[in-house]
């Protein structure tokens, strides 16, 4: 899979975690050089608190555009050290830009 904001790929994985639709792809899979940290968190009832990255490609600024769970509830662990993205940014199979 790969995550696509503004013309870059910003992830790539052959290994992503799907979760209630959402593909989360493990963290050494994302181009951090696109990645800021975010001070917006949330709430998941049941994956626990959720923190964010602005991506930013070619001066442009996608805000909390990037979340992921550093702790997450023992429900949810198997998206820990994982990444998903909403906010425009396209996720689609690595053949299928």
């Amino acid at each position: 899979m790969k995550a696509i904001w503004n013309g870059e790929v910003i992830a790539e994985s052959d290994n992503t975690v799907i979760v209630e639709g959402n593909h989360y792809f493990p963290l050494e899979s994302i181009d951090k050089k696109y990645f800021k940290s975010s001070t917006k968190n949330s709430l998941c009832p049941w994956k626990g608190m959720a923190s964010y990255y602005n991506i930013v490609v070619d001066g442009e600024e996608n805000r909390d555009s990037a979340w992921y769970y550093p702790k997450p509830s023992n429900a949810a662990v198997q998206i820990k050290d994982h990444v998903a993205f909403w906010r425009g940014v396209r996720v689609v199979e690595s053949n299928g830009d």
